[in-house]
């Protein structure tokens, strides 16, 4: 199998078309599988590795890091020469410890975490370096001052950011470049077929700017799997249960328009000969302002199909319909 690569936005650097999102290793995923997973992602060509401090997702401030710290030791049994074979990307601004400067996006809590994150990771660097959300609290400046620290001391390559609206990641870049701080280069959002608001203001503005967009959600939680049925509970450790975020994904997805509109969705991809997942990453990978999207799993052979995606090609008159299907979830914007 063979995955393109591109640059990410209008950098220099140039990555795999699909990533790999950690979140599930080590609650979902005990050490042992998640390092099947990475194996099988490298086998398949992925060379982009991301994750955040906070992971495993359901987790607690106790188990904070846990995931970053799997991801190390894999790196660290392929032997050092493999750190370079990989970009590995990280974030910071969830809560991970007990006080009150143990999260946000200020000075103090950013440099604290990068280096715990490299500790973690067993890196003196990170590829690409993010703030995990908009922390309202702590001025822009004081956030891009301290990523700017960050990237001149080497500890970080590039910087980026996920979760944020439009206007705010707008003003953000005009902020650095009136300081002169190094520049945003990324934005990670929610994407999917279920969700394309960003669609709207968000890719718009990555195309203008040059932003390298790395989506994360393509499956929508998995429910663009198929596997789930709406007369049925969610099972238990999947994305729908874990902790608080199993609420939040519910009530992302988890409710009768969703699942109508996977029905559909599934009726177009049996008609193509196409596993339902593959369909949906290479609709999110035709979308030409998309760097990577980030594939998850909790077992190795869960990537097969999302693999699959690169190799995909999307016919024309396929697409149409996938956007007209689901025209709604641009928030009442017509597809284009």
């Amino acid at each position: 199998m063979s995955i393109p690569t591109t640059r990410l936005g209008r950098t220099g650097l140039t990555v795999s078309r699909l990533a790999l999102g950690t979140m599930t290793f080590g609650l979902q995923t005990d050490e042992a599988v998640s390092h099947q997973i990475l194996d099988r992602a490298a086998e398949g060509g992925i060379n982009f590795l991301d994750t955040a401090d906070v992971y495993p997702l359901g987790g607690t401030i106790d188990t904070a890091g846990r995931t970053e710290e799997i991801v190390g030791r894999w790196l660290r049994a392929k032997g050092a020469s493999r750190r370079g074979d990989f970009i590995v990307a990280t974030k910071a601004v969830g809560k991970v410890g007990p006080n009150a400067w143990d999260q946000g996006a200020s000075r103090k809590h950013l440099l604290d975490a990068i280096d715990a994150s490299l500790k973690r990771l067993q890196t003196d660097h990170v590829d690409l370096y993010q703030l995990h959300s908009d922390d309202r609290d702590t001025p822009l400046d004081e956030s891009l001052e301290a990523l700017d620290v960050i990237v001149r001391s080497g500890r970080a390559r590039y910087i980026g950011v996920s979760n944020f609206l439009a206007y705010r990641l707008a003003r953000a870049i005009g902020r650095a470049e009136l300081h002169r701080l190094t520049r945003l280069v990324c934005v990670q959002p929610r994407y999917s077929l279920l969700f394309r608001e960003i669609e709207r203001e968000l890719l718009p503005l990555a195309g203008e700017e040059g932003l390298g967009v790395i989506p994360y959600n393509p499956l929508a939680g998995g429910l663009l799997t198929g596997k789930y049925k709406p007369e049925a509970k969610p099972e238990q450790n999947t994305r729908f249960t874990l902790g608080t975020a199993g609420g939040m994904y519910q009530d992302r997805y988890w409710n009768e328009r969703s699942f109508g509109t996977v029905a559909q969705l599934h009726k177009l991809a049996d008609e193509a000969g196409v596993p339902l997942a593959t369909l949906a990453v290479a609709w999110v990978m035709a979308n030409p302002l998309i760097t990577a999207p980030l594939l998850g799993a909790s077992r190795p052979d869960q990537l097969d199909a999302t693999l699959a995606a690169a190799e995909y090609k999307l016919d024309a008159g396929l697409k149409q319909k996938l956007d007209e299907l689901t025209a709604e979830y641009r928030k009442g914007d017509a597809p284009r």
